[in-house]
């Protein structure tokens, strides 16, 4: 991927004329492929009607919080985007179709940010949720900042919470400090290696 510590994840699928089954996630082979543990804490379910779009959302570092996010129904068009400050990827950004169909996956690393546009109504997302929500650590960006420039492909106004619709600017959440260094989540990354 584009984004340094973003993963797409696609599963090997077995079909018969039942339907299909796949692991949607095994802890050690994932572990494998991130080169770290990813331990679960939280899970999360959000449903969404079309032209929905949720995010972009990362969390203070620390805690910290790493996501594999599916689809499990429905479809969306996923968007990453590296804002460590510091990162050699900084503004980089990557978009990717998920849906319910393929089982593909997103993993995303502490100090990347995430967002959604959902492509069908009732579109289902899980997120898998390294560390629980505290309250007061979320980080909000402005999906259309001029800055980013992130491909959403809209021909309407998307459906918005009020706290993503007035979200803030990439400017101003690195002069106000919400943004995570890279070489804090470099530190942090290798903490959870050694840790495993």
């Amino acid at each position: 991927m584009a984004v340094p510590d973003a993963y797409h994840i696609t599963p090997h699928k077995l079909c018969d004329l039942r339907g299909s089954f796949y692991e949607s996630f095994r802890h050690e082979r994932l572990a494998e492929e991130i080169g770290r543990p990813f331990p679960v804490a939280q899970v999360n379910y959000s449903v969404s009607r079309r032209s929905t779009l949720r995010g972009l959302h990362g969390t203070l570092l620390p805690p910290g919080q790493a996501k594999l996010v599916c689809v499990v129904r429905g479809a969306v068009l996923d968007i990453v985007v590296d804002l460590r400050t510091g990162s050699p990827t900084w503004g980089v950004h990557e978009a990717n179709w998920l849906d319910a169909a393929s089982g593909e996956a997103l993993f995303v690393a502490e100090g990347l940010v995430h967002g959604f546009l959902a492509l069908t109504d009732d579109t289902c997302v899980s997120y898998h949720c390294s560390t629980e929500f505290v309250p007061g650590t979320q980080v909000d960006i402005d999906p259309f900042d001029a800055e980013l420039a992130l491909p959403w492909g809209l021909s309407d106004t998307p459906l918005m919470s009020v706290k993503d619709s007035s979200a803030m600017s990439v400017a101003t959440a690195r002069e106000n400090g919400s943004l995570a260094a890279y070489e804090d989540c470099l530190a942090h990354y290798a903490m959870l290696r050694g840790a495993a």
